[in-house]
């Protein structure tokens, strides 16, 4: 039995998953820290991400050392990574993650990259391999389901990414964890989105005292 597809991302107060973009070799590169864009990008981002950094998973699973948070937050982070086999994600998504991300990838899965360009697999340590797909988000999908063996496939982002897979009918459950903070302007996770062609259903609501952490099913009109 195949698994659900489903996204898991935070979210501003006001839609944004993402601050106004920014090329990421200036995010990530020692030269671009001293930019006022990128200064801005990364101090909305932390703000947005605040709730999971002293997470003990997130430490753990990121190698930062020991000790950290438990409780809800921890709990929904350690659930989301267990219940997935694969992941897709979008190209900017991987050339952001590919400078910043340690060695050993956090997915420890294997990860379908959308792109138009043909390159051969990439495996790091621990478990990841990045598989690079040119034809298309239902065959990125077709291969992580069988990839994921029966469990749950991530959509891991960008946004651009989890619209198309939303607007095409491919996603079966998203949790947002519903930040309070404000953006104002960036990238909206529903921007693209036909609205007259999805249904919603609110299926959880956890909040801890950092961010609301809401699940929803989706279906087809």
């Amino acid at each position: 039995m195949a698994g659900k597809v489903f996204f898991s991302v935070t979210m501003s107060l006001d839609g944004f998953m993402a601050p106004d973009a920014v090329p990421v070799e200036d995010v990530f590169s020692p030269g671009g820290q001293s930019d006022p864009r990128v200064q801005r990008w990364m101090a909305k981002w932390s703000e947005l991400q605040a709730w999971v950094f002293p997470l003990r998973f997130f430490r753990e699973n990121l190698h930062l050392g020991e000790g950290g948070e438990e409780g809800r937050d921890n709990d929904i982070a350690r659930e989301t990574f267990e219940r997935t086999g694969a992941s897709v994600m979008g190209r900017r998504m991987f050339d952001a993650g590919e400078l910043a991300w340690p060695e050993e990838a956090p997915f420890h899965t294997p990860v379908f990259v959308l792109t138009h360009t043909r390159r051969d697999p990439w495996e790091r340590p621990g478990g990841t391999t990045f598989h690079f797909v040119d034809d298309g988000i239902e065959s990125a999908l077709d291969r992580a389901r069988e990839a994921a063996g029966g469990r749950d496939v991530r959509i891991a982002g960008g946004a651009e990414t989890i619209q198309q897979y939303l607007d095409s009918g491919l996603i079966d459950e998203f949790s947002i964890a519903l930040a309070p903070v404000l953006f104002g302007t960036g990238t909206r996770l529903f921007d693209r989105v036909d609205p007259d062609r999805l249904t919603l259903d609110q299926t959880r609501a956890d909040a801890s005292s950092r961010v609301t952490h809401l699940t929803y099913t989706v279906g087809k009109r």
